[in-house]
């Protein structure tokens, strides 16, 4: 089973976009809220090799990226696959 985990932040438009599109595939997802807590913050800075904004996705231990590269992956098509592992 597709493990996919999201760093977001509550006033993120990235983020919302990012959760829209996997809610409209019906995959779900673990949120990880960064706002309040600098140490979830720092965990995810060290997964997503240094990148600071949010959202920041994974899935199955993969680094997707945010939400620009999440809509790219569904473009080409590449999405689905990764998803189904």
């Amino acid at each position: 089973m597709d493990m996919i985990e999201i760093y977001t932040s509550p006033l993120c438009g990235y983020c919302h976009a990012a959760k829209r599109l996997l809610d409209t595939k019906g995959i779900s997802y673990s949120e990880i809220d960064v706002g309040a807590q600098p140490r979830l913050r720092q965990e995810m800075m060290s997964r997503a090799h240094g990148r600071h904004t949010v959202p920041q996705i994974f899935i199955n231990e993969t680094h997707v990226g945010g939400c620009d590269e999440l809509y790219a992956l569904e473009r080409a098509g590449q999405l689905d696959p990764l998803l189904e592992g």
